[in-house]
Parts: structure tokens; sequence; C-alpha cells
């Protein structure tokens, strides 16, 4: 069986393995740096199997070495921002975390394919990328499959239909600029601009947006783990299963969009080697400045980065 490893054994990085082990895709090592912590999640993970009938191990460890010969290495270890800290030393913090997950992973799996979760998310990926030497196939970044399917949720609510009716494509970086694009979404092939209203529309496009700091104020501490862990488990398979899936991924681009050197949620084609090829939309004028406005905030949270 494949071999996935999970850096960072928070909310978010066990419920991740709780997907991955249901789908039974994979053998899991969660790595954390609290002692005792990835092993007692592991083991009452391990705990499950037999109830639902599945065969991935989960294991848990504080030594990165328990991370040899994986297919996959997902990072999800960082620090939320807290109350009072600026973005820079998030990103400062966050930075020197992934760095060294992204060293002494290589390290034991030099063939490894690499999910990137950890915030701020396209700058976390540029960190990966520029920190292993890897090629841009190899280190993706989940979010856009996130935002993504934050609209359709919100699009099947307001209409009463099924989630899988509803196809929603957001581009751009993950944050208050990302690009949902309405004119390509539809709803079993009916474009969501003739299907709602437009002050529902851009209401359902403002929801989308700030998704992720809705549920973080509801919850007052912590922020959104069920879905951005599904979305890994969706990553996963479409690598481990070549299944060639098109999702919305930060990508690091070179000349898609007409975008250079920085990361990017665009439309990705996943397969066995990681990024298989990124597929553009044709895109109004307007679409276009939306996609550099995105670009641009993107460039200057990764103009910071101490590397």
């Amino acid at each position: 069986m494949a071999k996935i490893s999970i850096i960072g054994a928070g909310m978010t990085g066990a419920t991740a393995a709780h997907w991955l082990a249901e789908r039974e895709l994979a053998d899991i090592t969660l790595v954390d740096v609290v002692e005792g912590m990835p092993q007692g999640k592991a083991l009452d993970l391990l705990e499950a199997m037999p109830i639902i009938g599945k065969d991935s191990y989960i294991a848990g460890s504080n030594d990165y070495a328990a991370t040899e010969e994986s297919d996959l290495v997902v990072i999800t270890a960082g620090i939320p921002r807290k109350p009072g800290m600026s973005r820079e030393d998030l990103v400062n913090t966050n930075t020197e975390i992934v760095k060294k997950a992204t060293e002494q992973t290589l390290k034991y799996s030099p063939n490894a394919i690499y999910i990137i979760l950890t915030n701020p998310l396209d700058s976390m990926c540029y960190v990966t990328l520029k920190t292993s030497g890897l090629p841009r196939e190899r280190v993706v970044g989940q979010a856009g499959i996130l935002d993504s399917a934050r609209m359709r949720a919100f699009v099947a609510m307001e209409l009463g239909v099924s989630v899988e009716n509803v196809a929603c494509y957001v581009l751009g970086g993950h944050g208050d600029s990302m690009v949902p694009l309405t004119r390509h979404s539809n709803v079993a092939g009916v474009p969501l601009d003739k299907i709602l209203p437009p002050d529902k529309l851009a209401a359902i496009v403002d929801r989308t947006r700030k998704g992720g700091g809705e549920i973080v104020a509801l919850l007052k501490q912590g922020s959104a783990f069920y879905a951005p862990a599904a979305a890994i488990a969706q990553m996963a398979e479409s690598i481990l299963k070549d299944k060639n899936l098109i999702v919305p991924c930060s990508i690091y681009m070179q000349g898609e969009y007409g975008l250079k050197d920085i990361f990017f949620g665009v439309p990705a084609q996943l397969g066995a080697g990681g990024l298989v090829k990124v597929i553009e939309y044709e895109l109004n004028n307007e679409e276009k400045a939306m996609v550099e406005k995105s670009a641009a905030e993107v460039r200057e949270s990764s103009a910071g980065l101490k590397m």
C-alpha cells in the first residue's frame, strides 16, 4: 500500500488522516512536535479500522524518521494567526516550520509529492518549492477545492438542489481577493448568472470569499478543518490512483494566465507525478482584472519571505 505522511497532527492533520483512512488509500504516519499527541490520535484511528472494515495502518510519531519512503507528504503544521499578531510575524514563524518539515521529510522520502495546507497558503507552497528544489509538478497547495466547495454548498442551499449538480470554479490566491468564476460555474449546465438573480449571486460570491473567516468567527478559536481535510483526501486520491482529476489547486506559475514565479490557484490536472497540466480558461476583461488584483496580493505576501 502507498504511504502518506502528515506533518502536523492538529485538527486538520488528524481529520485528513481520518478521511484518507476511510478511503483505504494508504498507510498513514502522523508527525507532530507534541509528545504523545500524534501517537494517541493514530492509535484511536487505527482502532476504528475494524469497525469500518478498512485495512489502512495508522502510526504516530514525534520523529521525522517515521516518514521514510512516503509517496505523499502533507504539510499542515503551522500556527494560526493570533490576536495582535502581524501578518509578517505569522509568515516568518510558519516559514521556519514549513522549511524544517520540508527538509526533514525530503531527507527520508526523496521521491515524495508534497501537498501544502499551512497558511498563508500560496507563500508556504513557495517555501517548500524553494527549500526542496523539486520540480513544480511535485509541490501543490490545497485551497481552490475548499473555496469552490464552499461556493457549491452555498449555491445548492440557495436553489435547493443536490451539491452534485453544482460545478463552481474559483481561481486566485487563497484569501479575500480570490476569483469565483460565476460565468464558468453552473447548475446542471445552466450558468449561475442565468439561474440566480444578481443580488443572490453577489451575496454567494462574497460569502465564498469570506468563508474561512465566517467559520473562525463562529468557532471563537481555531479554524475550519473538516472541509480542508476532505480536500486533501481528494487530491491525494487523484495522485495515488492516477485519476487525472481536474481540481483548483495552488500551482507554481510558469506563464499560465500571464503569471510567473508565484503560486496561484488554478484548475490543475493531478495524476501519478503530481501536476499533469494547468487548464487555462478564456477570461473576459473583468475576470482578468480580478486575477491580476489577486496575483498582486499573493506577490506582496511572498515578497517578505525570509528564505
